[in-house]
């Protein structure tokens, strides 16, 4: 639990010099490249 939080901390550290904007478009564009991802791989399951 010790090195989790120590992870956590040196995380939040990192993040705090990016504004909010940033990172909130940086996860948007992570969650739509996963979705495309996703979207890629839709009919794999039908095929066999």
């Amino acid at each position: 639990m010790h090195a989790a939080l120590l992870a956590a901390e040196e995380t939040h550290e990192a993040a705090q010099g990016l504004p909010p904007e940033v990172m909130g478009l940086t996860a948007f564009g992570v969650l739509a490249v996963l979705l495309l991802v996703t979207y890629a791989f839709r009919s794999v399951g039908t095929r066999h």
